[in-house]
């Protein structure tokens, strides 16, 4: 048991919390489940998750907020559930601070892979005495490790926004299209999103976001990284 992914599943439907909590439990997750935004900060003060599946559309606080208050308040991934399918909803997720986004009804095999890459992506690999290091001012880029720091404090990111600078890390000094980072970022069909990831980067890499002096655009041609 101490080895199962801990699933906290949030959705205010009971008949699709029940359907979530057997079928991912059959499926190797351990699954805790809360009927809405104060269950689940009630869990999570004393229960250690490792993934949140979070319903948008809930009675009282709905999902962006509770997902903002995480982003300032824990370090677990979120993976959105909406009934709501436009690229404007997505944006708003990815804004809030989510990993990813997925959209009702859905096949239950998509959100075991959503998962599992959530949860891939986000586990850290044994640290190494070769890490390759990037320094911008105060801020370290562990590129072995696929951690961002600041001194000796980790600095959480999402799944996209750690995707994003390992791209752009390995290809320091150099630009990188706005399409090259959708495509290799799993983002394809919505460019729009790494420029969300971009903005929420910035202010956790740079002192001055609004006038970045690391992760810079190149109009008209994408972003570029340029480490100290």
């Amino acid at each position: 048991m101490d080895d199962m992914p801990h699933i906290l599943v949030v959705d205010d439907d009971k008949r699709l919390r029940d359907l979530l909590r057997k079928y991912l439990s059959d499926n190797g997750y351990l699954v805790t489940v809360a009927a809405d935004a104060a269950e689940a900060r009630d869990k999570l003060a004393v229960l250690d998750v490792d993934l949140l599946v979070l319903d948008v559309m809930m009675p009282g606080e709905d999902g962006l907020s509770l997902t903002r208050w995480l982003r300032d308040n824990h370090t677990v991934p979120v993976l959105l559930l909406t009934a709501m399918g436009e690229v404007e909803d997505r944006i708003g997720g990815l804004e809030a601070g989510a990993d990813d986004y997925l959209t009702k009804p859905f096949e239950p095999r998509e959100l075991l892979l959503r998962i599992a890459s959530i949860l891939r992506r986000n586990s850290k690999p044994a640290a190494q005495t070769d890490s390759v290091l990037l320094n911008f001012g105060p801020m370290i880029w562990d590129m072995t490790r696929q951690e961002l720091r600041h001194g000796d404090q980790s600095v959480h990111l999402t799944t996209g926004e750690r995707d994003l600078m390992t791209l752009l890390a390995q290809s320091a000094g150099q630009v990188v299209s706005r399409d090259d980072l959708a495509q290799q970022s799993g983002n394809e069909a919505n460019p729009r999103a790494v420029d969300v990831q971009v903005t929420r980067l910035r202010k956790k890499l740079e002192d001055e976001s609004r006038m970045p002096r690391y992760l810079q655009t190149v109009r008209g041609m994408g972003y570029v990284l340029r480490p100290d």
